[in-house]
């Protein structure tokens, strides 16, 4: 029995992967306006909550697809934060265009992680993946911290 629940837990969030992995793979063209910058960044931050909630359950090509996806996503986040994109429902801080280099720098390490942790999955290293994933969540709650409200 625990291992029928496991794998109807396993399949959902593949399932669920696979619904959020349509940001990542349509072309990327930055936002027209501070409105659609907003719209844009939390749709990817949502897409990266949910890859990250299944992510650990991965194993094999969904894996890989899981950090690419995240690498892809984090390489976006800089040009989904125009100046003056403080708009609608916007939780940004201004802190992020005062601290700049330091918001790029936590994306950076995110990507670079996602990277890590996508050679990781192609190699079967699942240690350097389950590392990888824990330093990615970690640059969300440092830059939520930093650079969001609430």
């Amino acid at each position: 029995m625990p291992i029928r629940n496991a794998s109807a837990a396993a399949l959902a969030g593949l399932l669920t992967l696979g619904a959020l992995t349509a940001f990542a793979q349509e072309a990327f063209t930055p936002p027209a306006t501070p409105e659609e910058a907003v719209e844009m960044r939390q749709a990817l931050m949502r897409e990266d909550g949910g890859i990250l909630r299944s992510a650990g359950n991965l194993t094999g090509v969904d894996a890989v697809a899981a950090m690419q996806t995240l690498e892809t996503n984090y390489s976006h986040i800089p040009d989904l934060f125009p100046e003056n994109s403080i708009v609608g429902d916007s939780k940004a801080l201004p802190a992020i265009w005062e601290n700049w280099d330091a918001f790029v720098a936590i994306v950076d390490k995110g990507r670079e992680a996602a990277a890590q942790g996508r050679a990781a999955a192609e190699a079967g290293d699942t240690a350097t993946y389950t590392a990888s994933l824990r330093t990615i969540g970690g640059t969300c709650g440092e830059c939520h911290q930093q650079f969001r409200t609430e």
